[in-house]
């Protein structure tokens, strides 16, 4: 391989670390003489060593030994890997000696106690390693899925890495003419496609979400056998804080999601009035962020791993997969959140997974890149929308049936959307048709005062309106309000009655639902605040009272 430059550090993720800290670290793992060609760990592969450049150089790799490109080039003082070292997932690219030298190894079990100690190196470490997450992503290493722009799958497969920050690269079939030479010569037909290819050796034909996980190592390969203290069910702001508190206190944690953690909030591209984060945030890096910290306290977090039922066996709580998996514990936090309500429009049905969407991340703004859109709410999810939408799209038109945008948005947000000419907001406008033949092409909207329909030009739709519990699987099981969200406290169990279901000698605690040892918290739950912040002192406070649960 020839000898490139050293890569100049970007935004923190290539620095360089102090003689004091090498010292530290050293004392934790062994030197190795290292040659040129040797491979310190793999693309596909689990990595179980920290690397720090004592001497010579390492490239970081994608592709590596086919049609490879150069990442990064690193020398003395630097360290080497990223986000899959703290997460347990397998390596996305590959590290290749390219000047011969020295490199300190340090096996990860080992390193998690050395930041324990020194909580500067450890921020140091998962600064960079969320940076260099971002920056794969960006440049599209790891995994490649090609597929149609149209297909249903191919929207499924790049939502699921897009919402669990796995690097991929999405290849159009419609756009890219080699796209199809190229499946021709695999043998893969049009309609076997998406098809997901891994190393450039594994094709995976319309992999399904656990398939997808599982060879990147996302998924745990099985849940712990026998009884766990906790099983939260939804790793959102909520869920993700009761894994956090449960693991970090002592209680056996496992948390499911059937899609991602971080839940709505993953999907915010900056969270700007979540505390300690003056300059903002984006959802997915709070998501990350919360992952680390649960696992640092020993929570097993299994994704995708979708709640089909759940059932009291024995005293016990028993929470069954969509696999037929069964987890069981003698305390339940429910934190299944909710999902953004469908338009009830003429076309809806042709567009739905085509042209409509109900997040805005990266993903669905390089399927519209240039081109104009509409975003429907009057919410802060749809006002961060609007603003992330309008660094890319050609225009956004946010459409909102309240005269007013600030009536349901926060003051801060409707002020950037005021400023911002490259969105126009109709007040008091709701959405009647939507137009168009294999794709979106027009919205039609109608003004609520004067019932005059103005057809706007788009081609895509973003929809942000009410939400829906995801609570269909507690139906008969737990006490749901009218519109389908758990119930909890006073309103679970009246104080009159025979309350049913109710076998304790104590009236439920505040977050409790009418199933003792059951909580309910964040939006699945009736009467919640819909706020990041209140949702994760809920997820806190569900685990203080899983405590009082078991004391008694």
């Amino acid at each position: 391989m020839t000898v490139l430059a050293e890569t100049p550090d970007q935004q923190g993720a290539y620095p360089r670390l102090s003689p004091e800290q090498i010292a530290l670290l050293a004392g934790y793992g062994e030197q190795r003489p290292v040659a040129v060609g040797d491979v310190l760990f793999r693309a596909g592969d689990p990595c179980d060593e920290f690397f720090v450049i004592v001497s010579g150089k390492v490239a970081v790799v994608d592709g590596y030994g086919r049609a490879e490109r150069v990442l990064s080039v690193h020398g003395p003082g630097r360290f080497l890997g990223e986000l899959n070292l703290l997460t347990g997932q397998t390596g996305f690219v590959t590290a290749v000696v390219c000047e011969p030298g020295e490199v300190l190894a340090i096996p990860v079990e080992r390193l998690r106690a050395v930041v324990a100690q020194d909580c500067d190196l450890g921020d140091l470490i998962l600064r960079a390693y969320l940076s260099r997450r971002t920056m794969l992503i960006g440049i599209g290493a790891g995994f490649r899925i090609i597929g149609s722009r149209f297909s249903p799958d191919t929207r499924r497969l790049r939502e699921f890495a897009a919402r669990n920050r796995l690097p991929h690269r999405w290849i159009d079939l419609e756009k890219d003419s080699e796209a199809e030479t190229f499946l021709r010569e695999l043998g893969i037909p049009p309609e076997e496609t998406p098809v997901v290819i891994w190393r450039d050796e594994q094709v995976l034909r319309n992999p399904s979400n656990a398939e997808l996980a599982r060879i990147v190592g996302l998924r745990a390969p099985a849940l712990p056998a026998g009884l766990c203290d906790l099983v939260v069910v939804g790793a959102g702001p909520a869920g993700l804080a009761a894994a956090v508190y449960g693991a970090s206190e002592g209680l056996s944690t496992v948390l499911l999601d059937a899609v991602a953690a971080g839940g709505q909030a993953a999907t915010s591209s900056r969270i700007e009035n979540y505390l300690g984060f003056p300059s903002g945030i984006s959802g997915a890096e709070l998501a990350e962020r919360a992952v680390i910290q649960a696992e640092k306290f020993g929570a097993q977090i299994t994704v995708p791993a979708e709640a089909t039922a759940l059932e009291a066996r024995d005293g016990y709580y028993v929470i069954t997969l969509d696999d037929g998996t069964e987890s069981c514990a003698p305390a339940v936090v429910i934190a299944t959140g909710a999902r953004y309500r469908r338009l009830d429009v003429p076309g809806m049905d042709r567009f739905d997974g085509v042209s409509v969407y109900y997040a805005a991340t990266l993903t669905e703004a390089q399927l519209c890149y240039r081109d104009p859109v509409v975003v429907v709410g009057g919410g802060n999810s749809a006002g961060q929308a609007a603003v992330f939408l309008a660094g890319h799209a050609a225009a956004v038109r946010l459409v909102l049936r309240e005269p007013d945008l600030g009536a349901n948005m926060s003051r801060y947000l409707a002020d950037q959307i005021e400023r911002n000419p490259g969105i126009e907001v109709l007040p008091g406008h709701e959405v009647r048709e939507l137009v168009g033949d294999t794709v979106l092409e027009t919205v039609v909207v109608e003004d609520n005062t004067t019932d005059e329909r103005r057809p706007l030009d788009a081609r895509a739709l973003f929809v942000f309106i009410g939400a829906q519990p995801r609570a269909n699987w507690l139906a008969g099981r737990l006490a749901l309000d009218d519109s389908g969200y758990v119930l909890t406290g006073p309103d679970a169990v009246p104080v009159t009655g025979d309350r049913p279901g109710w076998d304790v000698n104590r009236p439920p605690f505040l977050l409790e639902s009418s199933r003792p040892g059951v909580f309910a918290v964040g939006d699945v739950r009736s009467g919640s605040i819909k706020r990041m912040a209140s949702a994760v002192g809920e997820g806190s406070m569900a685990v203080r009272l899983v405590h009082e649960h078991l004391a008694r």
